[in-house]
Order: C-alpha cells, then structure tokens, then sequence
C-alpha cells in the first residue's frame, strides 16, 4: 500500500476527519479519536499505525514486518505498527484498518455515535 491509497481508503471510511501532525504524519479519526496513521516511523519505510484487538495484537505482533506500535504499545494501548516486509498483504491491511475504525468508533457515546451517522437513530 502506498500513501495515497491509504488516505483514499481511511477518507471513504464513516464520519473520518484527517489531519497532518506528529512529524508530518497523516493521522485518520473518527469523531475526534485516532484509528490509523501513516507515516511516524524512524526508517524510510512507508509505515501504518492502527489499532487492534487484544487477541490479534498477540498475533500480529510476532510477523514480520509488524510490531507493537512504537510510543502507543509501550503505554499498554494495542496498536500494531506495519512498518517493514513482507508484512500484511493490502487487503489486509485495510481490513485491519477498517476494524480499526469500528474499535476507535464503538468507543464512543451512542449519541455521538448516531451524530456521526455511525449507529441508526
């Protein structure tokens, strides 16, 4: 995945706002939260920050080209950085993103949810 097919795929996402900080990184949020980041990496490698569950931060963290997100895991948070390869195949790695989304977005009110046009009124 390249740059721009990662914020073309985070834009067509529900109710996502984008903002460029930490470095010059772009950082996708739904309703105000972050769910996925390009780019914040110490290689020159295109690399992606997200979040994930519990059981697949166990899994994820231990493949090649993956590792607990640098800052973000240390603080006990599961985040999983795609920073090198082989690493995830793209259609993975946007579904990884997408689920992502609705983790960050399922932590939300229900009202800011239906705000956003995440939830049915």
């Amino acid at each position: 995945m390249i740059q721009d097919d990662f914020n073309t795929f985070c834009q067509g996402l529900t109710a996502t706002t984008y903002v460029v900080q930490w470095g010059d990184s772009d950082v996708w949020k739904v309703g105000g939260k972050v769910f996925a980041i390009a780019g914040w990496n110490d290689t020159s490698e295109f690399a992606v920050t997200f979040k994930v569950s519990p059981l697949s931060f166990d899994i994820l963290k231990e493949q090649p080209g993956l590792r607990p997100a640098p800052y973000l895991a240390s603080r006990g948070m599961k985040w999983i950085q795609h920073y090198a390869q082989p690493g995830l195949a793209d259609d993975d790695l946007k579904a990884y993103i997408q689920e992502s989304h609705r983790l960050v977005a399922s932590g939300l009110s229900k009202k800011k949810q239906r705000e956003l046009g995440l939830l049915e009124a």
